[in-house]
């Protein structure tokens, strides 16, 4: 999660990227109006985390990684922590959306991490989520879809406090105030998102790790919703044998048994020992899919970010990931290359544990390509196995994304009927992942033209 959430041009799936000034691109800009032709948004009900499946042995290294580093590598001295009871307030100009998933979360901090928080109006509060305007982001931070700092309550003090000891993380020694900046004019999905994720950061491990599955601590964002390991991760950094001030050595002393409480089902498990992954895998990562890089450097850092995996001789979810980078860059001048390393991939997922949402990802690229060849049977057979997936995880707008897919293939296939009720139904996740309806709108034509009734372009 870094320091803010960047948001990737080039990311896990058309919609859910870098913003554009034509209409007819989907994006996360939302327009708060009560009024709309389309059918109510959705949302979604009660969380199902997936259960923890870890070695305790793993996840003892992982928080000491998560918890005493910061993304830049530097090493932090002690833990630290909110002592006490924690409160939460919002300011700005708050979306509705906001207020619902907020109390969510505060609810699964409590009943999931066992945590004392709790939401107020009072001006006091240790937390203050600041809702402003997308632009007022990124005048700040041009990179950043939100953002969390320590030791100031609003954005108006961000620039005189950035790189001064005031925000300086390194120089923490425990947590009394945070401030989360989070776009106004966002999707519903997109604020629950920086919700979630910034929380995490502001409650938690400052560190992201590319070798965690199944967790928001990890850049590819790939989660963006709180798991059940996350929770995990939170419930052991408020244990009460933990305090600020602690040293690494002080807190992998006290681990094991506080492991062995919370998680009695990771003592029987071998741990998987991940190998920690390399600078140079990272940076060409980030090269590839962030911001700043042209089509050609961009297809080059992915093809050295894939380089690095085999060296490594990887086989788990980041090299799949390299794999899943190569398929998005060489998609628009190569859809059938792109197809073999979506393959790839998607292999990989199977048999790798904790990356179900990763292989719904790739079956929406996959999906795309099947029916911009209009092969409907083959477009039905990869998304459905994935919709309660998608579901599972609460992402409306991967799981509009496959709906629309299946509705696309139905009609193909000659089952208009069951196609528009499919698309009819796929258009409240919609209103939920991509906001405004005019964005919902260009995601329908978007991935109507991928078939041969209406046009073809074979990608998402």
């Amino acid at each position: 999660m870094n320091l803010y959430r960047i948001v990737l041009p080039v990311c896990l799936m058309l919609g859910a990227c870098v913003p554009s000034l034509t209409p007819e691109t989907p994006t996360r800009a939302f327009t708060a109006t009560n009024e709309s032709a389309l059918p109510p948004m959705k949302t979604f009900s009660a969380p199902r985390p997936d259960r923890v499946r870890q070695s305790n042995r793993d996840i003892a290294r992982d928080f000491l990684d998560l918890t005493f580093q910061l993304e830049s590598g530097r090493n932090l001295p002690v833990l630290t922590r909110f002592e006490g009871p924690i409160s939460v307030r919002v300011t700005g100009n708050a979306p509705v959306s906001l207020s619902m998933d907020l109390n969510r979360v505060l609810h699964r901090l409590r009943s999931e991490a066992g945590m004392k928080i709790a939401q107020t109006n009072g001006e006091t509060a240790n937390i203050t989520i600041q809702a402003v305007p997308r632009s007022a982001i990124r005048k700040a931070l041009p990179q950043a879809a939100c953002f969390v700092v320590p030791n100031i309550t609003q954005l108006s003090q961000y620039a005189s406090a950035r790189r001064t000891p005031r925000t300086d993380w390194g120089r923490l020694r425990t947590r009394e105030q945070m401030a989360i900046f989070v776009p106004a004019d966002a999707a519903p999905q997109e604020v629950r998102d920086c919700l979630h994720e910034e929380l995490a950061q502001a409650l938690g491990p400052l560190n992201d790790l590319y070798r965690l599955p199944d967790s928001v601590f990890n850049d590819d964002n790939v989660h963006t919703v709180l798991t059940g390991y996350d929770m995990l991760i939170l419930r052991l950094m408020y244990a009460p044998e933990l305090r600020s001030g602690m040293t690494r050595r002080q807190v992998a002393e006290v681990l094991p048994a506080l492991l062995t409480r919370m998680n009695p089902a990771g003592e029987g498990m071998a741990p998987r020992r991940l190998p920690t992954t390399p600078r140079a895998w990272v940076k060409s990562i980030q090269s590839a899919l962030g911001p700043g890089t042209g089509p050609m450097e961009r297809r080059a850092a992915a093809r050295e970010a894939l380089s690095i995996a085999t060296v490594m001789g990887w086989q788990d979810h980041r090299r799949a990931f390299s794999l899943y980078a190569m398929g998005r860059l060489t998609q628009p001048y190569d859809p059938a290359a792109a197809q073999t390393y979506f393959t790839q991939a998607d292999a990989i997922y199977a048999r790798t544990p904790h990356t179900e949402l990763h292989r719904a990802y790739v079956a929406s690229q996959m999906a795309a390509f099947s029916l911009s060849q209009g092969d409907a049977d083959r477009t039905i057979a990869l998304v459905s196995p994935h919709l309660t997936t998608a579901a599972r995880h609460e992402n409306a707008a991967l799981l509009s994304t496959l709906m629309l897919l299946r509705a696309e293939a139905l009609d193909l296939s000659g089952r208009g009927v069951e196609g528009r009720a499919v698309r009819l139904d796929s258009l409240g996740w919609a209103r939920y992942g991509f906001g405004a309806d005019w964005a919902v709108r260009a995601k329908l034509r978007e991935i109507g033209s991928l078939s041969p009734l209406k046009g073809r372009n074979g990608r998402i």
